[in-house]
């Protein structure tokens, strides 16, 4: 009886069944979101429409806004390595998981190469009628580098600290992309385009860190502080206040009786757009790797 325990205690646990064909519809999702976000804002005149009037009417917004954001981004990618060094360093020494530290770490490299090879090698935005550089600048490589290693801390986490990992690093990532808007370094789908791209590269390694059965137990949702539900519920609220502000931004500008000139509802429909895209990933995220991990009785 004791042997069997034993034997039973040194066998990995593994994800929920079913749990793989979810992380490879995900991880096609990204891929699917990236190809459609290059064509849409890249590829045609309405979307580069939009997207360089988010980033021109970034200007009326730019001073008190602008010198904070300017300073969060000069200081992003120490914070962003600091933090994701940190964590990671910690809870590799403290538990032994050396595989699954190597496997995050990698991914998170390979995210950001990733990023500057698109850059290279996507073509020049074309000529649609819009005035706007031509230099092409998607994805953005400061909100992947923010990203991606708040990714890496999400994997390293135990599953009863990943909602609130997920959330807070989510908002950080967030925070990257909407100050790079306000800096008019990127536009919003370059922001966009670099949150597909970072989890097309993590969430296969967190499917391998699974895999392994490492710290894999849970007893669910509102068991502990970490991962309360309401990690998941202020996302959602977020966003949806996040699109609401887009709805009623575009509407006072769409052709109608009481259509207005433009100063600042592009920006906010950008700074919308960044928002409803990074919390729903942080949500669908968490919800997966929530799905996958075993429940502790």
């Amino acid at each position: 009886m004791t042997s069997s325990r034993q034997t039973q205690l040194r066998t990995p646990a593994r994800p929920a069944p079913g749990s793989g064909f979810l992380f490879t519809l995900a991880t096609l999702a990204c891929i699917a979101g990236l190809v459609a976000t290059y064509h849409y804002f890249v590829q045609t005149t309405t979307g580069q429409f939009i997207d360089e009037s988010a980033l021109v009417e970034a200007v009326d917004i730019h001073g008190p806004a602008g010198k904070a954001s300017t300073r969060f981004l000069d200081l992003l990618p120490t914070i962003s390595l600091v933090m994701a060094a940190v964590v990671v360093l910690f809870v590799t020494v403290i538990r032994k998981h050396w595989a699954e530290a190597g496997i995050a770490v990698s991914a998170c490299i390979a995210a950001n190469i990733a990023t500057q090879v698109l850059k290279d090698l996507l073509p020049a935005r074309p000529d649609k009628g819009v005035v706007t550089l031509e230099l092409n600048s998607l994805p953005s490589g400061h909100t992947t580098l923010a990203a991606s290693a708040a990714a890496a801390v999400f994997l390293m986490a135990s599953p009863r600290w990943r909602p609130m990992a997920g959330f807070v690093g989510g908002t950080f990532a967030i925070a990257s992309g909407v100050s790079t808007l306000i800096n008019q370094w990127h536009r919003p789908a370059d922001v966009v385009a670099a949150f597909l791209l970072v989890g097309a590269f993590m969430i296969p390694a967190g499917w391998l860190i699974l895999r392994r059965g490492t710290w894999i137990a849970w007893e669910g949702f509102n068991r502990h502080i970490g991962s309360a539900r309401m990690w998941l519920v202020l996302p959602v609220l977020i966003g949806l206040v996040s699109a609401a502000v887009a709805v009623y931004s575009l509407i006072r500008i769409a052709p109608s009786p009481w259509q207005e000139t433009s100063t600042t509802n592009y920006f906010w429909a950008g700074i919308s757009l960044i928002v409803i895209a990074g919390y729903l990933a942080t949500v669908a995220t968490t919800s997966l790797f929530a799905y996958a991990a075993r429940r502790r009785d």
